[in-house]
């Protein structure tokens, strides 16, 4: 059994929507952030870094949104969101679920906290982290264009659902990432799956649907 701290539309989104797809047993367990409950001393408890998700494996709490999906897609195995270790796409999809994290999720969070990095310079931390994001988004639409419509080609992985979350991320920047043609086409196909409906149902989400 699993249990989801979440909260709607964050990071914790993603390891929802896996959880979902697989159809596995779950709860959910809301974290309110507004509240500043992810700074309390129990959640920290789970999660040192005080941020969403975390995911209790059985009694064994369990952080950082691509670990996690990482992690459910191969305990899930038969579901077939992750190539086995034998296959030969494995390389590829570890190198786009850390590729993500690290060339989209980062700057993303720089785009929304940039008072992190320099609070006196906040315009030039987003501008900053803006073109690093737009650059990505150049670089994986131009790869769905040659080698789609998945990641992974004709394949669907785990690496999908979180390329999509932070596609959704994107909505109300400059330029939302599915504003190039074939993320866009990927989002549309992502937001299509009943999953997806079923995620926004039980997160309350109505924005990007």
């Amino acid at each position: 059994m699993y249990s989801l701290y979440y909260s709607p539309g964050a990071a914790s989104m993603v390891v929802h929507w896996l959880l979902i797809e697989l159809g596995v047993p779950h709860e959910l367990r809301l974290v309110d952030t507004a509240a500043q409950q992810q700074k309390s001393p129990e959640y920290l408890k789970l999660n040192p870094n005080g941020v969403v998700p975390t995911l209790l494996d059985g009694d064994q709490p369990l952080y950082e949104a691509a670990a996690l999906t990482l992690h459910l897609a191969d305990r899930h195995a038969d579901a077939a969101f992750a190539p086995a270790l034998d296959d030969p796409q494995r390389g590829a999809y570890l190198q786009w679920m850390l590729n993500i994290a690290n060339t989209l999720q980062s700057p993303l969070r720089l785009w929304w906290y940039p008072q992190d990095i320099d609070p006196d310079r906040t315009d030039a931390v987003k501008d900053g982290a803006r073109r690093r994001i737009e650059a990505t988004w150049d670089r994986i639409d131009a790869h769905l264009a040659a080698h789609g419509p998945y990641l992974l080609g004709e394949r669907l992985s785990a690496a999908d659902l979180y390329l999509t979350m932070l596609m959704r991320w994107t909505r109300n920047m400059p330029r939302p990432g599915h504003t190039w043609p074939h993320l866009g086409a990927l989002a549309q196909r992502m937001k299509a799956r009943p999953s997806f409906r079923t995620l926004y149902e039980r997160e309350g989400l109505t924005e990007w649907a």
